[in-house]
């Protein structure tokens, strides 16, 4: 059996910034390696009569309980190059570049879909190696990096998860915004050991996905709040530190993510609790924000439960933007990272 190290990058990220440990590494490595069996993933597209559709396997991907969107995405990628019919290296480049735009187009509004297509495309395409060897080796090279761009995505909950529980001490009170995967994670891992906390959970209007997370949070026995939006910050005093996920992280290290993480980041900041941002790397994305008007449009039907005036406006902005300021650190599956180290990363990520 191959070897497992831990790669070069994690190695320099410790180096140059001093932010991840070693023992963090080291167990962020080992929850990967001896983690129990996952469940069954959908099989790939494997039907020789049928035209290859890039969408229709990225909707088979998708139907995964526990798979991202934009793991779902990295895995369509990977089975074009699987099932490509190119006989040359541009051929195969120009089909990948073409289902990866038909995949950002899925969804323009997506920004951790559109930031898993680029990083994909720089990944797997970047070596120079390719242009001296013959096609078959080079398609397999290809797929190879591939699959492992793939494996990484898929396993990067469990290395934030594991990267975090340093921070999480008995007794603390969490506040979350919403509903993440990645900080359901955290926060099952942490019962998972013994830890002694309790949560807070935002209503999340529109959609009520913090009631979604208390639910599962109730499975879990861990003692768990339901909090209305707008109670944040009656109920910040009783609150050791705040959790939230992020639809993507942004160059200038602050976060897009679901409407009124903004907000409850003020409010935390104001007084003086930590705010903790869980997000995969895949969700590095190569965008500037300068205020809130500059995010691509992203709405939400709101059900006020009673009919609305037609003269009345209704504002339907399912995210906000949160800047680095109001941020505390950002646990991603490249280390634990202050929000003014982002940008350092996000060009590592795109050479």
């Amino acid at each position: 059996m191959e070897n497992r190290k831990t790669s070069t990058y994690y190695e320099n990220r410790a180096v140059q910034f001093g932010v991840v440990s070693t023992e963090w590494l080291a167990q962020a490595q080992s929850a990967t390696v001896h983690r129990p069996p996952s469940p069954p993933l959908p099989a790939p597209h494997n039907d020789a009569d049928k035209p290859f559709s890039v969408i229709q396997e990225f909707d088979t991907w998708r139907k995964h309980p526990d798979l991202a969107e934009a793991v779902a995405a990295i895995r369509a990628l990977a089975a074009v190059i699987r099932s490509s019919k190119a006989t040359t290296m541009m051929q195969l480049e120009i089909q990948l570049k073409s289902a990866s735009d038909s995949l950002k187009c899925w969804d323009t509004t997506s920004i951790s879909l559109t930031a898993a297509c680029d990083l994909f495309m720089r990944y797997v395409t970047r070596t120079s190696a390719l242009e001296y060897e013959d096609f078959n080796s080079a398609k397999s090279r290809l797929l190879e990096r591939a699959d492992k761009f793939g494996e990484i995505s898929f396993k990067a909950r469990e290395i934030i998860a594991m990267l975090s529980q340093d921070f999480i001490f008995d007794g603390c009170t969490i506040l979350v915004h919403g509903f993440s995967r990645v900080v359901l994670q955290i926060l099952k891992l942490a019962a998972q050991n013994n830890k002694l906390f309790r949560v807070f959970c935002t209503e999340g209007r529109p959609d009520r996905t913090g009631l979604r997370l208390s639910n599962e949070l109730a499975k879990l026995d861990v003692p768990v709040k339901l909090v209305i939006d707008s109670a944040v910050a009656y109920t910040m005093d009783e609150v050791d530190m705040v959790f939230v996920g992020a639809d993507g992280v942004v160059e200038s290290g602050g976060i897009i993510n679901m409407m009124g993480t903004y907000q409850i980041a003020m409010v935390a900041k104001s007084m003086n609790k930590p705010v903790y941002v869980a997000a995969e790397s895949y969700k590095f994305a190569r965008f500037y924000p300068l205020d809130q008007k500059d995010l691509a449009p992203a709405l939400r039907p709101v059900d006020f439960g009673v009919p609305v005036p037609s003269k009345v406006e209704v504002e339907c902005s399912a995210r906000d933007y949160t800047p680095p300021q109001y941020l505390t650190l950002l646990f991603t599956d490249l280390g634990v990272l202050t929000p003014s180290v982002v940008s350092d990363e996000l060009i590592q990520l795109y050479l």
